[in-house]
């Protein structure tokens, strides 16, 4: 029950069509509608040509929720919401929406790319040690084979011991992979321009070039964000770097690899590749690496899916209650910040 002075902040969902109903369990509608002033099932989809009663609930928002596919908050839709003064994003990357007319409001943001960081480190994880493993390899010679046969020759030179695992870019996700990879008896490679000695001491890694992150790993994982200057960071130089047999794992963007140069390498067989982001997103139907078998091609699902989307929810709810008791989010994204990361 509210009280007759009702201090709630009014807020107001906005993402694509369909995306609230998987994003939000009748929990976390239960959590929003206890925390604000709103209406939560009522969702905005296109800000620009808004309903009636999203214009309302919009002209009367301090709190827009976020998810994927919400409309970019330009100048001109912002001018419809004089009282907005905070935008909580329960996924990650906020480049699609937040503008710099947000940042010239002192509109405050916050995003779930930690909880949606980690689906992505699991899966780079689950690759790493599948890859350095051979497992697609030896599944797809035991398929043609369905003969006895001498595997411990074959994969004489796989396996997870003092492997040696290059991550490109200490990013969030990166960070993730590289705790992750802790446990295991692997030594790890990291190429970041923004990261220094003592630091790269601290994640328990060893600070490389990125040509020599390329020709000294059995497996190369890319987590460095989409910038001008990472436009085909892996070319056609890091990949002639790499040894015959090196795996690399682009779960970033696939525009962070010069694909023209990595075609030739997989199609002979010298490179293995996971792919899980491609450029363009999807690739052309006659594309060889639906079929090549030392590829594993997967659609963008590397991050948070079913309810893993739950994580994402909870965390935005947890940063939407800090806002409502006046504390500062503990996840804030900054203008600053935004000119290289995802």
């Amino acid at each position: 029950m509210t009280h007759a002075t009702d201090n709630r902040p009014t807020a107001l969902l906005a993402m694509g069509p369909g995306i609230a109903d998987r994003l939000l369990a009748d929990r976390h509608r239960a959590r929003l509608a206890a925390l604000t002033r709103t209406d939560p099932y009522l969702v905005a989809h296109d800000l620009t040509d808004p309903s009636p009663e999203v214009a309302a609930a919009f002209a009367e928002a301090e709190v827009l929720f976020t998810c994927w596919d919400a409309t970019p908050l330009t100048a001109e839709v912002l001018a419809a919401a004089p009282r907005l003064r905070a935008v909580v994003h329960a996924a990650g990357s906020v480049k699609h929406h937040i503008t710099d007319a947000c940042w010239e409001r002192g509109i405050a943001v916050t995003s779930a790319a930690g909880a949606n960081a980690l689906p992505v480190a699991e899966f780079t994880l689950a690759a790493i040690l599948f890859a350095n493993k051979r497992v697609l390899h030896s599944a797809d010679r035991y398929r043609a084979l369905r003969a006895e046969h001498d595997w411990l020759a074959e994969l004489g030179g796989s396996g997870n011991y003092r492997r040696t695992v290059g991550v490109i870019g200490a990013s969030r996700i990166g960070r993730r992979v590289i705790e992750l990879l802790r446990p295991f008896d692997l030594d790890v490679l990291l190429y970041d321009p923004y990261v220094d000695e003592a630091e790269a001491a601290r994640l328990g890694v060893r600070l490389t070039s990125l040509d020599e992150l390329c020709a000294g790993s059995s497996v190369v994982s890319v987590h460095a964000p989409q910038l001008p200057e990472t436009h085909h960071l892996i070319g056609a130089a890091q990949l002639s770097a790499m040894a015959t047999g090196t795996t690399l794992i682009n779960t970033a963007r696939g525009s962070l690899v010069d694909e023209e140069a990595l075609l030739p390498e997989l199609v002979s067989g010298r490179l293995h590749a996971v792919l899980d982001v491609t450029d363009p997103e999807l690739p052309p139907a006659d594309s060889p690496l639906y079929e090549l078998p030392n590829v594993l091609l997967t659609p963008h699902v590397a991050g948070s899916l079913g309810g893993e989307l739950h994580r994402m929810a909870d965390q935005a709810l947890d940063e939407l209650e800090r806002y409502t008791q006046g504390k500062p989010f503990a996840d804030p994204v900054r203008a600053g910040v935004l000119t290289r990361s995802a």
